[in-house]
């Protein structure tokens, strides 16, 4: 079985970055009578989430939206249109190997009320990242991102000073923030702690190594090739997890890739049972927000589900 995954860490700025492609079922398209200036309906691209992005009087562009990434990244073609001008030559580190790459500078980029200015992004072919170009922290950091599944639609907002009060549906998570990234550490399998990343740049969930020796007895569906951007491949065992808990939260029947992906190495994750989670995780729930400025993910149960107990099967 291969599935093609793009993801790899940016050795200059120290700047992990995913983006995958996977023929996974898509919901219907955002009705655009929904969307505000600030509320932006979403597309799902091989399942993940892309939205309309602006650079400079160009566009818009369906960018994807990665969680998990520090940088913002553009395709060599997107590049070439738009006459981009050139950046820095990056080293690279991917899930796969090592190479340089070039970067663009991206002038002007907007999207939704969020104006980051200039960025330098590094560029890869747009059939090995799947899109015209991603946005990663780099891009929203300082900010506020809402996903409300039901109405496929995403908000990204200044992030606010004080706390608002959770919903009854609410779980509210605090995490570590490392590197941009945030990262729950309220996460068991089998009553022991993992970590967790929340990563919306990925369509399933990723284990490294660590986690992999704690499930060898789960059931393996058989082996999935990781795709860098550099188009470089890498193995994975495919398994599927009996039940693992986040912030009290219970999930069932998980398939995972395990792999001995670098940007764990980057986390600081390499000997510690360790997730990437993916949207196929996320979307489970009716609404995600993820409040970079705060270290506050706040997940939003399906309704008629009561938060205790829960489990998601």
């Amino acid at each position: 079985m291969k599935r093609a995954f793009a993801a790899f860490l940016i050795a200059a700025a120290a700047a992990p970055l995913f983006a995958q492609n996977s023929k996974l079922p898509q919901p219907p398209p955002a009705d655009p009578a929904l969307a505000t200036p600030e509320m932006m309906g979403f597309n799902f691209n091989d399942n993940r989430m892309t939205v309309p992005v602006s650079i400079g009087a160009s566009g818009p562009y369906r960018f994807i939206i990665d969680t998990g990434a520090e940088r913002s990244m553009v395709s060599n073609e997107l590049a070439g249109t738009l006459n981009l001008a050139a950046g820095r030559r990056v080293r690279v580190t991917t899930m796969a190997g090592q190479g340089i790459l070039n970067t663009y500078l991206l002038p002007a980029l907007q999207v939704s009320l969020v104006r980051p200015g200039t960025l330098e992004a590094p560029a890869v072919e747009a059939r090995n990242l799947g899109a015209p170009g991603m946005l990663g922290i780099d891009a929203l950091r300082d900010h506020a991102v809402s996903i409300d599944f039901d109405r496929n639609v995403m908000e990204v907002r200044p992030a606010r000073k004080k706390r608002s009060p959770a919903g009854p549906d609410d779980i509210v998570i605090r995490a570590k923030n490392l590197y941009g990234q945030l990262i729950v550490t309220d996460a068991t399998y089998k009553g022991r702690r993992i970590s967790v990343v929340i990563d919306t740049g990925s369509p399933i969930t990723i284990g490294n190594l660590a986690m992999l020796k704690r499930v060898r007895t789960e059931k393996l569906l058989g082996k999935v090739g990781l795709l860098a951007v550099t188009g470089q491949w890498l193995q994975a065992d495919y398994r599927v997890i009996d039940s693992l808990e986040i912030a009290k939260v219970g999930f069932h029947s998980i398939p995972i890739a395990f792999a001995d992906a670098l940007p764990f190495k980057r986390f600081g994750l390499s000997d510690t049972p360790a997730l990437m989670l993916g949207m196929d995780a996320l979307k489970l729930f009716r609404r995600v927000q993820i409040d970079f400025a705060n270290r506050e993910i706040r997940l939003t149960l399906p309704r008629g589900v009561s938060i205790d107990p829960f489990q998601f099967r």
